[in-house]
């Protein structure tokens, strides 16, 4: 039998019960990253709780049978010790895969004990996960059954807004766009309720904006504006195991740092012109998972019960399309 190093070494595709594995052990994951994270709930530190998120889903990661490489983490080697671009985790026996995470999506959400913070983790195969710099992105976002083809990210919120009812037979009135909650995109709001939309505003935790077109119990249909492009990677990761869309564009106008964000693109071989569709961003085979922290539109969170604590998960697998949902009794 060909061992699974060797197998990714041919080109040939890895036995799919290894997939199925896999997918569980990513439940494990980011489960302990939002058990970890809910000790620290509603306390106000939001630097505590990412540590412990982060320091919970790297004990775990290196516990399964994978050799992966961080491609998305908390930062490069000098600003973050623990899941940092680059690190290398798991098993050198291992399946060699690329990995992003975010131990918590939406981090200032969860220290104030607010909704819609998520353990976000996805794993591809190895070189097909876009190394994102730490930077802004322009996004677009929608789930199955739409016509990527028609939108640009140049086109206005309204026009976004009039051709996603078009093509899916709606009104415009009952169409919802999720965005951030961020003055740069005040014309956004602006144009989206001129034409009769709605919009959901969310004040962080751009990774489940992007998720929730793709989930019919979320209520969301768009998700546009500019955000965090190493989210953008973990977003696209997802939506194509939903059979959804993603399209982005790098940001340096938005970005925290311009002069970091240019020279990141250049070391990089990136550009501020290309268009990144989900393929561009997350290629070939993935698996995505997903824990709440606190409750969300699509995930409950991390929940008290007598005993222990119970989490929810979504764990999804783009070779088969499949999605499970996970609730899972913790005994302490």
């Amino acid at each position: 039998m060909v061992s699974a190093l060797k197998a990714y070494e041919l080109g040939e595709r890895i036995d799919a019960s290894i997939d199925r594995r896999v997918s569980i052990e990513l439940v494990r994951v980011t489960e302990a990253a939002a058990r970890a994270a809910y000790k620290h709930l509603g306390h106000g530190d939001k630097n505590a709780l990412d540590g412990a998120a982060v320091d919970a889903m790297r004990r775990a990661l290196n516990g399964i049978d994978l050799y992966g490489t961080v491609v998305i983490g908390e930062g490069e080697k000098d600003n973050a010790p623990m899941l940092y671009n680059g690190e290398i985790l798991g098993t050198p026996q291992g399946t060699p895969v690329d990995i992003a995470v975010d131990p918590v999506d939406g981090t200032t959400l969860a220290s104030k004990g607010l909704d819609n913070a998520i353990s976000v983790i996805a794993i591809g195969e190895k070189g097909k996960l876009l190394a994102a710099p730490d930077m802004s992105m322009k996004k677009l976002a929608f789930g199955a059954g739409v016509d990527i083809s028609k939108f640009t990210l140049d086109m206005q919120a309204d026009a976004v807004v009039t051709e996603y009812a078009r093509q899916k037979g709606m009104n415009v009135e009952d169409v919802v766009v999720c965005l951030l909650e961020r003055p740069r995109h005040a014309h956004h709001l602006e144009a989206i309720r001129k034409v009769g939309a709605r919009t959901k505003l969310i004040s962080d935790g751009d990774i489940a904006g992007a998720l929730a077109t793709a989930l019919p119990e979320s209520g969301v249909d768009i998700y546009l504006g500019s955000g965090g492009a190493p989210e953008g990677v973990l977003a696209a990761a997802a939506l194509k195991c939903l059979g959804g869309h993603f399209m982005g564009r790098l940001d340096v106008e938005s970005s925290r740092d311009a002069v970091k964000a240019i020279a990141d693109m250049k070391d990089m071989n990136l550009s501020e012109e290309a268009v990144y569709m989900t393929e561009d961003l997350a290629g070939g085979e993935v698996i995505f998972a997903a824990t709440g922290i606190t409750d969300g539109s699509f995930l409950k969170g991390v929940r008290h019960v007598k005993g222990g604590e119970m989490t929810q998960t979504i764990v999804m697998r783009s070779h088969t399309g499949t999605v499970r949902r996970v609730e899972t009794f913790h005994q302490n």
